[in-house]
């Protein structure tokens, strides 16, 4: 059965790091384009990181510079470095794996691309 999972959500203050990860079962990571997404309350879901299956990285101009994403292939795992943490990144948090359109068109997300795996969210909450 094929699971992703994401892990390492919680509460930050403004200025504050998190570092979440995402696991996966049943698939290979490193065979795919996977992505980091968020959706904060009332808000559509926007991309904001992707790394290919050859390792580029994209990121969302609102993400730039502060957040990374990385892939572990050893343990299968992907992250995404949270830092300089805005109230505004307050938002449930998702994984994605495969995500066919390619990256330029993750992180311009309007809910036409197609993604295969979806984790269950995790939440960030970044408080002032």
């Amino acid at each position: 059965q094929v699971q992703v999972m994401e892990s390492g959500g919680g509460s930050v203050q403004v200025g504050g790091s998190l570092r979440l990860s995402c696991t996966g079962t049943g698939l290979t990571f490193d065979d795919m384009t996977m992505g980091w997404f968020r959706q904060a309350p009332g808000k559509e879901r926007e991309g904001l990181a992707c790394i290919t299956d050859s390792g580029y990285t994209y990121y969302a101009e609102s993400v730039k510079g502060r957040f990374t994403i990385s892939r572990d292939s050893a343990k299968n795992m992907l992250h995404l470095q949270m830092n300089s943490l805005k109230p505004e990144d307050t938002a449930v948090y998702y994984c994605a794996a495969e995500i066919l359109e390619g990256c330029s068109a993750a992180i311009r997300y309007t809910g036409d691309q197609t993604v295969n795996y979806w984790g269950q969210g995790t939440q960030v909450t970044v408080s002032s």
